[in-house]
C-alpha cells in the first residue's frame, strides 16, 4: 500500500471563517492547479479567536497541520487546550470498526483523552463546564454511515446545551464530487445513519454542519454559535489526496472512492477484504469458488484483529488496485452492481443478508433488501430514490461554500 501525499502549497488567498447561513456563499473561484489548503491550515485566521480561551478538540490522527498534529501546533502556540475527545477508531486511528474506545491521557501534553465511541458517544454537559469553544478537526469520507459526522451532530448538541462556541475546521470531501444514493429514513435512524441525507451527500463538514443547524435537524440549533473555517482552493469537483489514512481499513484512495458502495456488504455474509491488504478494494466469501476467480485470505491486522473469514479462503472480485481504476469503476455513482452481483451468485439466498438490521441501517431504506430479492435491476432500483434525492439536492444548495459540481 502507498504513502499518500497531500500537496501542501503557501497559504494564499486566506479565506475568513463563515457565519452560519441559509444561502450558498461562494467565494472567489479557486485558482486553478493551487493547492489546496485545508481549515486547520488557516492558523492566522483562527488562532486570534482562540486567545484567552479554554480550547477543547474532537481530533484524531487525521488533524495534521503540515507534517504535525494539530493538538502539538496549538500547544506550540500557547493556546490553552484543556481536554480532547476522539471519534471511532480512538486517537491513532488504529481501533477496529465499532470496537469500545476507552478514555487515556496523551503521553506527550498529559491532557485527558475522552472517548466518543465508549461508554457515550455525545459529551456529557460537566465536561464542557471548563471550556470556551469546542473545535471539530476530523477528515470525513462524505458516506453517510462513516461515523465521524454522527460524532459531529451530537457535539453540536452538546455545545448548543451549554452555550459554547463551536468551530469546525474544515476539509475537503475526497467524494464530494457527486450526490448519490437511498435518502436515509428517519425511521432507521442509529449511529450510522442520523439524518435524512443520501448515502453520499456531497459536503463538507463544515457544510453538513451548516446544513444541520439551519434545517434544525439539531436540538437547540438556534442557540449553537457555529463557526466554519473554510479551505482555500477547494471545490467539488477537486479530487483531494487524503495524507493520512482516514481509519484502518480505508487505506488507500481506491478504497475511499470504492467505500460509499461497498460498505453495505457490513450487513450482508460477504467479506469487503478486512484483514487483508486490500480493504473496500475486493469483496469474497468461502463459497464463491465456482462463480470467480480472484481470491484473498483474511489474516489478523491492526483495525481488524478479528476479521470475517479469517484464515478462510475467500472468492470473489477484486474491483481495482489503483485510485485511477477505482474512480473509472466507481466513477460518481452509488453502485450498486457489485451488491446485485454477489447475492446472484451466493448459493443460500436466504442467508445472504444479515439478520439484525444492520443492512437496512446502512442502506437508509427497508425497501433496498426486498429490491434485491425481488429480482431488480440496478437501473430499476435507483429510479424508486431519485425524487427524495432531488429533494436533498435542494436543500444541500443552500448551505454549501464551495463551488459545486453541478
Amino acid at each position: 500500500m502507498g504513502v499518500w501525499l497531500a500537496s501542501l502549497g503557501l497559504l494564499v488567498l486566506l479565506l475568513s471563517g463563515v457565519p452560519v447561513q441559509a444561502q450558498p456563499v461562494y467565494k472567489k473561484k479557486p485558482e486553478k492547479n493551487a493547492a489546496i489548503v485545508t481549515g486547520a491550515e488557516r492558523m492566522e485566521d483562527y488562532l486570534p479567536r482562540l486567545k484567552g480561551k479554554r480550547v477543547a478538540l474532537l481530533v484524531n490522527q487525521t488533524s495534521i497541520v503540515g507534517e504535525g498534529h494539530l493538538l502539538d501546533a496549538l500547544l506550540e502556540r500557547k493556546v490553552k487546550v484543556v481536554k480532547v475527545f476522539v471519534p471511532e477508531h480512538g486517537f491513532r486511528g488504529s481501533a477496529d470498526a465499532g470496537a469500545h474506545v476507552g478514555n487515556s491521557t496523551d503521553k506527550k501534553s498529559g491532557l485527558p483523552i475522552i472517548s466518543l465511541y465508549g461508554e457515550t458517544k455525545r459529551p456529557r454537559n460537566e465536561q464542557l463546564k471548563d471550556v470556551d469553544v469546542f473545535i471539530y478537526d476530523l477528515q470525513d469520507v462524505g458516506a453517510r454511515f462513516y461515523t465521524y459526522i454522527s460524532s459531529l451532530e451530537y457535539i453540536m448538541e452538546a455545545c448548543a446545551a451549554t452555550g459554547k462556541e463551536l468551530m469546525v475546521l474544515d476539509r475537503p470531501n475526497p467524494n464530494g464530487h457527486y450526490v448519490d444514493g437511498p435518502v436515509l429514513d428517519r425511521q432507521l435512524r442509529s449511529f450510522v445513519g442520523m439524518q435524512p441525507v443520501p448515502v453520499v451527500y456531497g459536503m463538507t463538514a463544515g457544510e453538513y454542519a451548516r446544513m444541520l443547524k439551519g434545517e434544525q435537524w439539531v436540538k437547540g440549533a438556534d442557540k449553537l454559535k457555529l463557526t466554519v473555517i473554510e479551505c482555500a482552493h477547494y471545490d467539488h469537483t477537486r479530487k483531494y489526496a487524503l495524507p493520512v489514512a482516514p481509519s484502518p481499513n480505508l487505506k488507500t484512495m481506491a478504497a475511499i472512492y470504492l467505500y460509499p458502495s461497498l460498505c453495505l456488504f457490513e450487513g450482508t455474509a460477504i467479506s469487503v477484504g478486512r484483514g487483508t491488504d486490500r480493504p473496500f478494494q475486493q469483496w469474497g466469501h468461502p463459497e464463491l469458488s465456482g462463480e470467480a476467480s480472484h481470491s484473498f485470505t483474511p489474516e489478523s491486522t491492526t483495525g481488524a484483529s478479528k476479521p470475517m473469514y479469517e484464515g478462510k479462503k475467500c472468492f470473489g472480485v477484486l474491483i481495482a488496485e489503483t485510485d485511477k481504476g477505482a474512480l473509472e469503476k466507481n466513477g460518481d455513482r452509488f453502485n450498486l452492481s457489485w451488491l446485485i452481483q454477489a447475492y446472484q451468485w451466493f448459493p443460500d439466498k436466504n442467508k445472504f443478508f444479515n439478520n439484525n438490521n444492520f443492512f437496512e441501517k446502512l442502506a437508509g431504506t427497508t425497501e433496498l433488501r426486498r429490491q434485491i430479492q425481488s429480482g431488480m435491476s440496478e437501473e430499476q432500483i435507483r429510479a424508486t430514490w431519485q425524487n427524495d434525492l432531488a429533494a436533498f439536492r435542494k436543500v444541500r444548495k443552500k448551505y454549501l461554500l464551495y463551488k459545486d459540481f453541478e
